[in-house]
């Protein structure tokens, strides 16, 4: 079932977009073009290919979690442009209504 350009204007319409005339019969050409496209890859014969997630196979690259030291207070402050003994100073962001 080919897209008209009364189904772009109303996907259009739901997502709240607004297209010219041309831009229109441009998006019908390539919806319809994507679909002729789904067309040839369901001629196919898929029936001997095992359906799989990934086109490669994952592995978990994660590492493993390890404990180590954090970076100090002192050398955390030590380059920010303000800051009282413990706390970083920044500039008020929130304002009473």
């Amino acid at each position: 079932m080919p897209v008209t350009v009364q189904d772009v204007e109303h996907v259009a319409h739901l997502a709240r977009l607004s297209f010219t005339a041309e831009e229109k019969q441009l998006l019908t050409m390539q919806l319809n073009s994507i679909l002729l496209y789904m067309e040839q890859l369901n001629a196919l014969d898929t029936s001997g290919v095992e359906p799989l997630s990934h086109v490669i196979e994952v592995q978990n690259v994660f590492r493993p979690d390890q404990v180590t030291p954090g970076v100090s207070r002192e050398e955390a402050l030590r380059n920010a442009p303000a800051h009282s003994d413990e706390y970083f100073k920044v500039p008020k962001v929130i304002s009473e209504r």
